[in-house]
């Protein structure tokens, strides 16, 4: 009978597997290896929750990966169990198998009381379902007291590099948790071509002198281009590149470049430092160094002199304080080693370094040098400053130019506040109160429309409210009468030129045809239209007014002025009047009325100002 009973012990081990070491296997499926003294060994798949019966007393496990590559087939990953069973014979058979009597029958009965021994092996990664394996096995006469059987099983269900893995034994307390290798660790056997997950891209660099730039380019690739970033050290925080040149002055011996795929399925990463032989690359180093100081105070409020070094990458050498007025000779006692201490890079990637002076006499500027391995001469100094008095100089000149600067803008706004009203209005949606009136001269088209009409009235009683001098052409029919429309409209033209303003000239469909017609008739083309059933148009009392207002434009146009005093109006914000303007009135601003009425008031506005600075 085979003898079950074992002192309960537990082993719980975590096993860290070695890559550089991973084994290479020429395993294509799942197997079973027994020792001399097991035989019938077979392996099949066991629920995990089957309780053992049939098992040993198992005195050993050992876990750990290997490579199983099939001829012409990737690689795979499998999980090894090697476990080593303890074998007790029942006495009264030992002592026959060592007299060495009736070997035959007791043969016979040996092996048939060692038959059906079996193990079951079971494994999970983490947060997965239990996968188990029963071995079976006999054990031979010949048997010793320790026998060996190996589990070999490719693709283990749940578990990829860098997982986590428990196995342990049904009826056993052996426990063992072991670390997958990472996949970095594994491909770094130059295992591509044969293990999917470590084809990564392949960069070349190529050194272009007569572009100061290197090249970036990828071995096989000839439209698509995979992700990149570039690091400084091969621990340094590495920031994205989307180029594939580097100039070459930034270029040092401890950049280097990860390159990888965006492709969701391989995202492993090639790391590599090409740059790393070059007495070119090693001066760009030294050129990239920047040194900073500064004064400092201390816990116990004694003054000390701090100091800020960055570079590329990190440097060995040494610090040390010096007097700047004694030709910067050194402070003895304050040599500071540079790879002492942590370095820590900043937001563009550099390394840098803080240190201190403590008990340094500020009063004496002190300066700060530094001596790198590898370079010929020093660096610096790098002085501090005693910035007392300077600060007191440059505060007052600084508030004397703030004086000065107060007294030109403010004659500046004064000559220009009109602007300042202008912006205030756009802004707050209203209109200033204007410190001087300006005149604005408001003329009816030559059209009869009594809509139109009580528009034109009620735009000169707003502008009359809001402070304008205005004068509207149907307000000062006597004055027309006893003096004429053109001397009326000159008298008026003067006031404006004093005050300042404008003539706002209301438009509408009649009056373009009327523009139209006195422009053709003017230059001696056709005579004024008639109407379509041969009456003679009805004119507006003002029409004279309007064709002397014409007269006006044109003059002006000739000398380039009449945006400065005329501008239109019209009180149909959905016309299409501003597409279809003579051109006589092209050049002239029109506000469409209501929406616009904002916009001319602060129009006006600008242009009584504007006359009042002049």
């Amino acid at each position: 009978m085979l003898h079950t009973g074992w002192t309960i012990w537990c082993v719980l081990l975590t096993l860290h597997m070695s890559a550089c070491g991973l084994e290479i296997s020429e395993y294509e499926s799942d197997r079973v290896i027994c020792s001399q003294g097991l035989s019938d060994c077979t392996m099949k798949d066991e629920p995990f929750d089957v309780p053992e019966k049939n098992h040993v007393d198992v005195r050993n496990l050992t876990i750990y990966f290997k490579l199983c590559c099939g001829v012409d087939a990737p690689c795979e990953l499998c999980l090894v169990i090697e476990t080593e069973i303890n074998i007790q014979l029942p006495k009264d058979l030992e002592d026959e198998s060592h007299s060495g009597y009736d070997e035959d029958s007791d043969g016979e009965e040996t092996e048939r009381n060692f038959k059906a021994a079996s193990v079951i092996v079971c494994y999970c990664a983490a947060a997965t379902m239990s996968m188990c394996k029963k071995v079976e096995f006999t054990i031979n006469h010949a048997a010793l007291t320790r026998e060996k059987f190996s589990v070999v099983i490719i693709e283990p269900s749940g578990i990829s590099f860098s997982s986590r893995v428990i196995v342990y034994l049904k009826a056993s307390p052996l426990i063992q948790q072991v670390d997958v290798p990472s996949l970095d660790e594994v491909c770094s056997q130059e295992l591509q071509g044969r293990l999917d997950e470590c084809d990564v891209p392949r960069l070349i660099s190529v050194i272009n002198k007569e572009m100061t730039q290197v090249e970036l380019q990828f071995a096989g690739r000839n439209k698509s281009f995979p992700s990149m970033c570039i690091q400084y050290e091969k621990n340094g925080r590495c920031l994205g590149l989307n180029r594939t040149t580097i100039p070459l002055y930034s270029v040092t011996p401890c950049v280097c470049l990860q390159v990888w795929d965006e492709d969701g399925q391989r995202s492993r990463r090639s790391l590599s430092c090409p740059f790393n032989n070059t007495v070119l690359f090693q001066r760009n180093v030294w050129q990239n160094v920047s040194v900073s100081v500064g004064p400092g105070q201390m816990n116990n409020l004694r003054p000390m002199l701090w100091w800020n070094l960055s570079a590329p990458c990190r440097l060995e050498g040494e610090v040390w304080p010096c007097k700047k007025e004694d030709s910067c000779r050194e402070m003895k006692g304050f040599r500071q080693q540079l790879s002492n201490g942590k370095w820590q890079q900043n937001s563009k990637g550099l390394w840098k370094k803080i240190g201190e002076f403590e008990e340094i006499n500020l009063e004496l500027s002190p300066c700060v040098k530094v001596k790198v391995k590898g370079m010929d001469q020093e660096l610096g100094p790098f002085c501090f400053n005693n910035t007392d008095r300077w600060h007191w100089n440059l505060l007052i000149v600084g508030i004397m130019l703030l004086l000065c600067l107060t007294v030109l803008v403010s004659s500046y706004l004064l000559r220009h506040d009109f602007v300042k009203k202008w912006v205030w209005s756009w802004h707050h949606g209203g209109f200033v109160d204007i410190g001087m009136k300006c005149h604005v001269v408001l003329l009816s088209p030559p059209d009869v429309d009594d809509g139109v009409s009580e528009s034109v009235c009620r735009l000169g009683s707003q502008l009359s409210n809001r402070g304008f001098s205005v004068s509207v052409d149907q307000w000062s029919r006597k004055e027309q009468c006893t003096l004429g429309p053109l001397p009326w409209l000159y008298s008026q033209l003067l006031e404006l030129k004093s005050l300042g303003g404008r003539v706002v000239i209301v438009l509408t469909h009649k009056a373009l045809e009327r523009v139209e017609a006195w422009t053709h008739q003017n230059e001696g083309v056709i005579m004024m239209k008639r109407e379509d059933k041969g009456f003679p148009q009805k004119c507006s009392p003002y029409s004279d007014v309007f064709t002397a207002c014409l007269c006006l434009i044109q003059a002006d146009k000739r000398l380039h002025g009449a945006a400065e005093r005329f501008l239109l109006v019209t009180f149909d914000p959905n016309s299409s009047i501003d597409r279809s303007l003579p051109e006589l009135l092209q050049g002239l601003r029109l506000f469409q009325l209501p929406p616009q009425t904002q916009a001319l008031l602060s129009e006006l506005a600008v242009a009584g100002d504007r006359e009042g600075i002049r």
